[in-house]
């Protein structure tokens, strides 16, 4: 069965836009994870745009299921990550003047930088997961890095405006699932995702976890985030593959 890992960037997003101590995304970790979700993501940017350092220390001491830290392979969250220890980072592009992430690692470009990481990670034990785009290079790349889990991007699909382009995006995720399978990773799958197109992700074998943010925040704001939350895993218990 595909567990769900609830990102609640977006709680911080609406908190600092009034510069208050309100919605407290700590608080929203605790909700999502009481609906059901088995993982807490949150991504802590160079610019702090939404989490900040003191919410990452929070869900450290409260998160009782999976904290997975998004993060840039930048040397001060880097340390950030080996003092506060969660049990996974999820390594992805980052560039200040984007909304949210676009596109997967170049891992081949930064092989021998992701190979320290990943030595740094694992000597804290933490795990580590890459976020790349659905193409066996990377993958290869990623396993020959010392990664131990990938997550699929799954932003093309999501923006796939046909049918066509939508099924061509799903067969190159199908593919790479399989190729990463093989190659011994684990596999998450991640970006874009809602209510709707999750549902064609689920039934891609191999497939362990969604990363999903964005819709599940959206969604809270009309029926409050546990439903929101129990919404999204009914979506995939009916569709998830065993």
């Amino acid at each position: 069965m595909i567990t769900l890992n609830v990102n609640i960037d977006h709680i911080a997003t609406i908190r600092n836009a009034r510069g208050g101590s309100e919605p407290d995304p700590v608080a929203a970790a605790l909700i999502a994870e009481l609906a059901g979700a088995t993982g807490i993501v949150c991504h802590l940017r160079e610019d702090r745009r939404h989490i900040k350092d003191r919410d990452l220390r929070l869900l450290k001491e409260v998160v009782q299921t999976k904290l997975d830290l998004e993060m840039a392979a930048n040397e001060e969250i880097i340390q950030i990550a080996l003092d506060v220890v969660p049990d996974l980072v999820t390594i992805v592009p980052e560039k200040r003047q984007e909304l949210t992430t676009e596109g997967g690692l170049d891992v081949r470009a930064n092989r021998n930088k992701l190979r320290e990481l990943c030595k740094q990670m694992h000597d804290k034990g933490i795990e580590v997961s890459l976020f790349v785009d659905p193409n066996e290079m990377q993958i290869e790349e990623s396993y020959i890095v010392g990664a131990d889990m990938v997550e699929l991007h799954t932003g093309e699909y999501a923006n796939a405006i046909t049918e066509k382009d939508k099924n061509e995006q799903l067969n190159m995720l199908l593919a790479a699932a399989a190729f990463a399978h093989h190659s011994g990773l684990k596999i998450a799958a991640g970006h874009g995702l809602n209510y709707v197109n999750t549902q064609a992700i689920c039934k891609i074998p191999n497939i362990k976890e969604l990363s999903i943010g964005h819709s599940i925040i959206a969604r809270a704001a009309f029926v409050g985030l546990a439903r929101a939350v129990k919404d999204m895993l009914q979506i995939i218990q009916i569709n998830s593959k065993t």
